[in-house]
């Protein structure tokens, strides 16, 4: 039975296995699970993942959600898969899982509250349920910040990319899918939040060349949706209606 993988092309994570998943040649059926419409909450998709998350795969019998956890099963599973994704060394792969444990709490933390609820609509117009809160904005954008700068002086330290590695690993593809979610930022906010971090800009240019020409295919609603929103002032109806349409 072909590989299943439920996802939705907005949803950061879900990119970085549909990604992986071309890049390597799996052969699986994309299921979308449209977030926006809350698809992932509905029963059938709950047999799949309780936790209602996107991605999640089914293999055969075998069911499995959070995308760390998918891409290192995929890793292991499916042939032809080049090992610099996640290496066969004991250490290499304890370096690797280091990195997606910290994105977790740091770069993930910043960038998903900064564009949800931070600068990109915190700046538009608050989230039903959440007060307009340019301190939250702050806070946000210094996680992501002292994230960035982590990712600057120590993980890419050594090499181009992470862990000092001559080629890319899941935790690349993981932590470059989640940054372009920034995209979503108005032009000015995204240079002033870069400029910074040449390193960072410079290895998320080279995870791109390295998993062309599927990495813009995957991100190409997130494109979309940044054509529809970035630097417009909308209503929170307006943006949905947006994002729903691409």
């Amino acid at each position: 039975m072909v590989l299943k993988v439920y996802a939705d092309r907005l949803s950061q994570p879900s990119r970085s296995v549909l990604l992986f998943c071309k890049i390597n040649g799996i052969d699986f059926e994309e299921i979308r699970v449209d977030v926006l419409k809350n698809q992932r909450f509905s029963t059938e998709f709950k047999a799949i993942n309780p936790m209602s998350q996107v991605p999640a795969i089914v293999d055969g019998r075998f069911k499995l959600f959070e995308s760390h956890a998918i891409l290192i099963y995929l890793s292991c599973s499916f042939p032809g898969v080049s090992s610099h994704w996640y290496p066969g060394d004991v250490s290499k792969r304890a370096k690797i899982h280091s990195v997606l444990d910290w994105h977790h709490s740091n770069l993930r933390r910043g960038s998903v509250f900064l564009v949800s609820v931070g600068l990109f609509l915190n700046t538009i117009v608050a989230p039903e349920g959440f007060p307009s809160s340019p301190q939250a904005a702050k806070e946000a954008e210094k996680i992501l910040m002292r994230s960035l700068y982590k990712l600057e002086t120590f993980w890419l330290k050594d090499g181009r990319f992470l862990v000092g590695s001559s080629q890319p690993s899941i935790a690349d593809l993981s932590l470059v899918c989640e940054i372009m979610q920034l995209e979503l930022l108005s032009d000015e906010d995204r240079d002033r939040i870069f400029s910074p971090y040449k390193k960072v800009v410079e290895w998320i240019q080279d995870t791109i060349s390295a998993t062309a020409p599927h990495f813009h295919e995957v991100h190409g609603l997130l494109f979309k949706a940044q054509k529809r929103i970035r630097g417009q002032m909308l209503t929170q109806s307006e943006i949905f209606c947006a994002l729903s349409k691409i």
